[in-house]
């Protein structure tokens, strides 16, 4: 019989439970990598002003591949100290972009200091596993998070040969730009079962992860082309390959370069539909949003956190994903009082892939 997929949706607030920053937290990360100074282009050449060298190396070398290197320059300095600037305010980083699109400059340090701030955010986290590290000590401090329930439920009544199988009936899509969930369930896997890198990453590769903004980049085990490890130092190279790897919100929605039509469509055939961490922002609901065709697809079972929003705004945001996701308001729980890891705990029996 066909297993209909749990699609899972991963928020920040899901990788604030590994110790990863929500919005205000990024903003005022990104607010300091770009501390640089406002005066423009000569803050981007004086190496003993502040910010994040490996972003200014970059946006220099980004200056020099065009026609006009002062005045670009001059232009990305100035973005620089726009965004660091109007951080305090925006509600998130890629609301700020997007209100600014069609500004290149913007765009270009934008995605920059997103990945600066994300690569910092991962080496500071509990997922973060150095060269000498130990792997059961990272998923000792992760223990209590909801990762370490996911991959309980995965590892519930199945053998090595079996996982693969169980990987294949779930569809993750991580509106955050870090890597946690493929980092954590590869290394968990692998010190579960005690399998090979190969064979991990064979099993792992049958998982789909989508990443609707994109994400700084593919770790060194996937296999896929460049890479660069979890929580890396980066110099300015790498820092600009990972920015590459970024979208904005109009990237996002664009069915020709994204997989936008793919993940309305695993929503639309899911079994159960989760919400982790999510703040459901209008954008992103929208993003979500189904086709009619689509919302006239089998009901589903819906479980959502909402820890911290009130009860005013939990039942807005009921409303609004009953009408994008066409959802059966009794198959729709909507939780202001659960953390990621609780909401596992209180459905256990409920999500079971066995």
């Amino acid at each position: 019989m066909f297993q209909k997929k749990t699609v899972i949706v991963v928020g920040a607030g899901a990788s604030a439970e590994a110790k990863l920053p929500t919005g205000k937290g990024l903003t005022e990360k990104i607010a300091f990598h770009l501390g640089f100074g406002d005066r423009g282009a000569v803050s981007l050449l004086t190496e003993s002003a502040g910010g994040d060298q490996a972003i200014r190396y970059a946006l220099q070398e980004a200056a020099h591949s065009t026609d006009s290197y002062e005045e670009s320059l001059q232009a990305l300095g100035n973005a620089a100290e726009r965004i660091r600037q109007a951080m305090p305010q925006a509600a998130s980083i890629d609301s700020f972009i997007d209100a600014h699109r069609g500004n290149e400059s913007i765009e270009t340090v934008g995605k920059l200091a997103i990945a600066a701030a994300i690569l910092s955010a991962e080496h500071e986290s509990s997922l973060y596993l150095s060269s000498d590290g130990h792997r059961a000590t990272m998923l000792s401090r992760t223990r209590d998070t909801w990762f370490a329930y996911l991959m309980r439920l995965i590892a519930e009544d199945c053998r090595a040969e079996e996982v693969g199988e169980r990987l294949s009936s779930l569809c993750f899509v991580v509106f955050n730009y870090d890597r946690c969930v493929e980092h954590f369930l590869f290394h968990a896997i692998r010190n579960y079962y005690g399998l090979d890198v190969e064979s991990v990453r064979k099993l792992v590769s049958r998982l789909e992860i989508y990443h609707p903004y994109g994400h700084v980049g593919r770790l060194p085990w996937s296999d896929r082309g460049p890479s660069i490890e979890f929580g890396c130092r980066p110099n300015h190279q790498q820092l600009s390959e990972c920015a590459r790897e970024l979208r904005t919100f109009t990237e996002g929605t664009d069915p020709d370069s994204s997989d936008i039509e793919t993940i309305r469509t695993r929503i639309s055939e899911a079994g159960i539909l989760l919400f982790l961490g999510f703040a459901f922002h209008r954008q992103n609901l929208q993003l979500l949003a189904l086709t009619e065709e689509q919302r006239r697809a089998h009901p589903v079972f819906c479980y959502a956190t909402a820890k911290g929003i009130s009860e005013t705004d939990r039942e807005v945001i009921m409303g609004e994903l009953l009408d994008i996701l066409q959802l059966n308001r009794r198959r729709t729980h909507v939780r202001t009082e659960l953390t990621c890891a609780k909401l596992f705990s209180e459905y256990w029996r409920t999500l079971s892939l066995s």
